[in-house]
């Protein structure tokens, strides 16, 4: 076993995941699915935790060779990525490791089985309320994955009208043509991106949450409705 290894952890739905990767290959990985019987936050620490030494156990690994730790950044569900989000800023404090993000959205993308070949794509992930967060990803011939500008918010018939008038245009999401999710173990097509972009700082990173989840956007929509005299 080498001192390099990279674990990886992704929550932006309620079905998170954790994978620990050696050399650019996946060598143990955990999927917590939102159907077992739970509370659906797949993301939260109650399950998160015992998944990552899941991981580390059937690897044999030790927990001083994690030298890097990869977050799924969102965009996605409010608490499933704050609880993943401080679980590995938590765990990189605690290795001493490095704490790497990366758009949820790319690792639907380069997280699909079987993998995806060259082609764009759009990434779409739930947004709640009926709409979806979404970006376009392009996989060039050398199999590298990029997201190509930031992520927008659609409704679901927005989502519609791309997909008539873009035929070639293949969607990945839950349900959609190409039936994916987010995954930690898509870290493994990303390893060059999550390098040249370099480490968050620990102490102030945080998800992009997309946003404001419900019980805000319920305040907020409260104290923007006029009121009745």
């Amino acid at each position: 076993m080498t001192n390099s290894l990279t674990l990886a952890l992704e929550g932006s739905t309620y079905e998170g995941s954790v994978a620990l990767i050696q050399g650019g290959e996946v060598i143990a990985e955990n999927t917590l699915h939102d159907d077992d019987g739970g509370i659906p936050v797949a993301g939260r620490g109650e399950r998160l935790l015992p998944a990552v030494a899941e991981c580390i156990e059937a690897a044999g690994a030790g927990a001083g060779e994690i030298r890097r730790i990869v977050c799924g950044a969102g965009p996605g569900r409010f608490t499933s990525l704050r609880v993943a989000g401080a679980v590995a800023k938590g765990l990189a404090t605690g290795y001493g490791a490095e704490l790497y993000a990366i758009s949820s959205l790319l690792l639907t993308v380069s997280a699909a089985r079987p993998p995806l070949g060259e082609g764009e794509y759009l990434s779409v992930v739930d947004a709640m309320r009926g709409d979806w967060f979404a970006a376009r990803v392009t996989i060039a011939p050398d199999g590298s994955v990029e997201q190509d500008g930031p992520a927008w918010i659609l409704s679901g018939a927005d989502l519609g009208a791309i997909s008539r008038a873009e035929p070639n245009l293949q969607i990945a999401g839950p349900g959609q043509r190409i039936d994916a999710r987010p995954h930690a173990r898509g870290v493994t097509r990303l390893l060059s991106r999550i390098a040249t972009d370099g480490p968050v700082d620990i102490a102030s990173w945080e998800p992009d949450y997309g946003r404001l989840p419900e019980a805000e956007a319920r305040r907020a929509s409260a104290r923007e409705r006029p009121s009745v005299r």
